[in-house]
């Protein structure tokens, strides 16, 4: 086959593949869009829903039933679930000498890594400008949208 005919071969193939590609990309969001949604989640129920507004229903909307805080405990892992965490913060919300003006955080989205229906998130966590914790959270897509699904951690110790 002459070098001619090849590079036609090559651009048919290389047109074919985009008008696929294009055509599947139209029905679906962009890789930006996706970025998104799933940053809108974790500053919703995760940085406004559980520190800064306190807004247990943001956290029972993008947060998944089954979402856990997992920590080594010796050598087992010890599993915080989502309910017990909303309850926790319910019930300081509910105590009289509870002050809503101590409970502001400066909260960052370090970096995010999206893999079709699945997503890992570094996020900061710090107050009064010192770095309280590093947090890793694992999300998921459903067919209700994105959800954190779990979530490991490191306390700063100053």
């Amino acid at each position: 086959m002459n070098h001619g005919i090849r590079i036609l071969l090559v651009l048919a193939v290389l047109s074919a593949a985009g008008a696929v590609l294009s055509t599947a990309s139209a029905d679906s969001a962009t890789p930006v869009e996706i970025d998104d949604e799933v940053r809108a989640v974790i500053e919703r129920s995760y940085f406004n829903g559980a520190f800064n507004d306190l807004d247990t229903e943001s956290m029972r909307k993008g947060f998944h039933p089954d979402f856990a805080i997992f920590a080594p405990s010796g050598t087992e892992i010890s599993r915080y679930p989502i309910d017990a965490w909303i309850e926790s913060i319910d019930k300081r919300k509910a105590d009289a000498n509870f002050d809503r003006s101590k409970t502001g955080m400066d909260c960052e989205i370090v970096w995010l890594d999206v893999t079709g229906g699945c997503a890992s998130a570094k996020v900061e966590i710090s107050k009064n400008g010192t770095l309280v914790f590093t947090d890793y959270l694992s999300l998921l897509e459903f067919d209700d949208g994105w959800k954190i699904v779990a979530k490991v951690y490191h306390r700063h110790v100053n």
